[in-house]
């Protein structure tokens, strides 16, 4: 039977396979477009199984919000090169607005099914490595920021008093510079009282052994250790970090400030950082 070519055109485009490949499909499928495509994938789902075993280093963070919800998924891939593919792109994408939507937190079997027809198309080993999504309520504000072509994505979670604080450009200029701090720095903790009590205690250990060689009073040592404890603790919690924007203040400090300007009560409640390939 005659197989026509905006057929064969149509198939390629669809499946990403070679335009022998489709036409053969064709003719073995006596022009039945479905067992075509269907025949295709199985070509494709056994050339990706080939692959499963190759290394998936790259990949690409997609972060974004959709009113008072917001979203983030890491999918990586074997090459920079199809991190960086329109179509893989658009598909990540896609599966942002799902994990949005539906407010997912976990890697479900209907998001790894939406991956697979791009896995055969493109033909390379890839994996939906992790989602999570967060919302929030009338007075407090999702922003999002994504850093070096998805390699790092971020979403901070700002509260105030007052919903309409949320409105001014001040206050919005404020969640996407923490954003921005967050990927530039990505502290381990929010706040002094979220670190876990056996961290503070290993450290504080770590400290004293390392002051006592000064062979000090224990009264000098023991303000020796706080102040190393409590540099420390600058370093690693969000809050207390020197801000990205005036390296001059703390964030908590800005935050105070801010507070003072528009006449409410802000806070940083929450945060999420991801990085492509990083250790989970």
């Amino acid at each position: 039977m005659e197989i026509k070519a905006l057929d064969v055109k149509k198939l390629r485009e669809k499946t990403g396979a070679g335009i022998l490949d489709c036409k053969n499909a064709l003719v073995t499928a006596k022009g039945d477009f479905q067992s075509a495509e269907k025949a295709l994938k199985k070509m494709g789902l056994a050339a990706v199984a080939k692959r499963s075993g190759k290394a998936t280093n790259e990949g690409r963070i997609f972060v974004g919000t959709e009113g008072n919800k917001a979203g983030i998924i890491e999918i990586s891939c074997e090459t920079d090169f199809v991190a960086r593919n329109k179509e893989f792109i658009d598909t990540g994408n896609k599966l942002l607005s799902n994990v949005i939507r539906n407010q997912s937190s976990t890697t479900t079997d209907e998001l790894k099914n939406l991956l697979e027809d791009l896995k055969v198309k493109i033909k390379e080993n890839m994996t939906l490595r992790r989602v999570k999504s967060i919302s929030c309520k009338d007075n407090e504000l999702l922003m999002d920021y994504t850093h070096g072509e998805g390699k790092i994505g971020v979403i901070v979670k700002l509260k105030s008093e007052n919903p309409e604080s949320l409105k001014n450009q001040k206050v919005r200029d404020f969640a996407f510079n923490s954003a921005l701090h967050i990927a530039a720095y990505n502290p381990p903790f929010l706040s002094k009282e979220l670190v876990e009590d056996s961290y503070l205690k290993e450290q504080e250990e770590i400290f004293t052994a390392q002051t006592k060689k000064l062979g000090k009073p224990e009264n000098i040592l023991q303000g020796i250790v706080k102040g190393k404890l409590n540099k420390h603790l600058s370093e690693i919690c969000f809050l207390n970090q020197a801000f990205v924007k005036d390296d001059k203040k703390s964030v908590q400090e800005v935050i105070n400030e801010l507070g003072k300007e528009v006449g409410d009560s802000i806070s940083i409640t929450d945060y999420i950082y991801y990085k492509v390939g990083e250790e989970v």
